[in-house]
């Protein structure tokens, strides 16, 4: 059965060919004969009371010289034979979570999200990671920078961070006693701003793990992104090299610790960030690594994601 497949994403011209996750996603969808329909950036709207998007049919191809044609822009309004692919990268602010309303609208209209969107709104990407307290290193949140500066003092070596950042942004790795922690702190709470301050995992050395989960079953393969020169962040963002690996035991474990929630929340494709043993992140809103991933193993992964839609609607 044909479906529609509509894509809310950040502009589509812009993206890197090789890396993108809903490219891939997209492709697929296409592949199957569904209907592609891209959303204008900030084209969700509510008319009358009915949830709207403001889209172009699309069409896409694996070419990083031109990668998708655009028809005529038009509103269109959810239903029930849509499937819906929430894709915009973070800071999930006042837009991002009123998109999330307006997607929770097109549900009931009859719309299939992913991911859910309560589930967007509930999930911050770095405190959903301590809802497994037992997968994680010793961790605190907390605005106050005595808190804060404390941990540091017990931990040695912490990596401190904002609930909100992405792709290794404004990610700070300091030491006791360093004559930089006042001042970070102050960046980074601004005096009413959370902060999260995780102990360092030396384990970085060897990568910072992305673990693809698909209706909370990971894939068998997991994307370690490992940082290069001087730097340590692992983020693809931050320069790092992604090596691909089999699932350790420990991985599977905590991916099996993960997954049910996940499932509970209607959080469909999620990526964890695993350092060595221990769980940093829970990414729910655009997870990557497709694209890598497939490109190492020979697999497709949007075609599980898919399958799991197609079967789950």
């Amino acid at each position: 059965m044909s479906l529609d497949v509509v894509v809310v994403m950040d502009p589509i011209a812009s993206i890197k060919v090789a890396k993108d996750s809903t490219l891939a996603m997209l492709l697929e969808a296409q592949r199957r004969g569904h209907r592609l329909h891209y959303v204008r950036p900030g084209g969700l709207a509510v008319s009358d009371g009915t949830a709207v998007a403001t889209v172009a049919p699309l069409a896409v191809r694996d070419d990083p010289d031109g990668w998708f044609d655009l028809g005529e822009m038009a509103v269109r309004a959810f239903g029930d034979n849509d499937i819906v692919l929430m894709r915009t990268d973070p800071p999930v602010d006042a837009d991002y979570l009123q998109d999330t309303q307006i997607l929770g609208m097109a549900q009931r209209q009859g719309a299939t999200v992913v991911n859910d969107p309560q589930g967007l709104r509930d999930l911050n990407e770095k405190l959903a990671a301590l809802l497994f307290p037992q997968c994680c290193p010793p961790t605190l949140v907390s605005r106050d920078p005595a808190l804060l500066k404390a941990f540091v003092a017990e931990h040695g070596e912490v990596v401190l961070k904002p609930l909100d950042g992405m792709g290794g942004r404004s990610i700070f790795r300091v030491r006791a006693g360093d004559a930089n922690v006042n001042v970070i702190l102050e960046t980074l709470t601004q005096g009413r701003h959370l902060a999260m301050a995780q102990r360092y995992l030396p384990e970085i050395v060897d990568g910072d793990k992305r673990i693809l989960l698909i209706d909370g079953v990971p894939v068998d393969y997991c994307l370690a992104r490992i940082p290069q020169g001087d730097e340590f962040r692992g983020n693809l963002a931050a320069g790092g090299r992604g090596e691909g690996r089999p699932l350790s035991d420990r991985d599977r474990w905590i991916a099996a610790q993960v997954g049910p929630e996940m499932v509970r929340r209607g959080m469909r494709f999620v990526g964890l960030d695993v350092i060595g043993d221990w769980l940093t992140e829970v990414n729910v809103t655009s997870p990557t690594c497709i694209r890598e991933l497939d490109a190492q193993f020979g697999l497709n992964i949007a075609g599980l994601l898919f399958d799991a839609i197609e079967r789950g609607r």
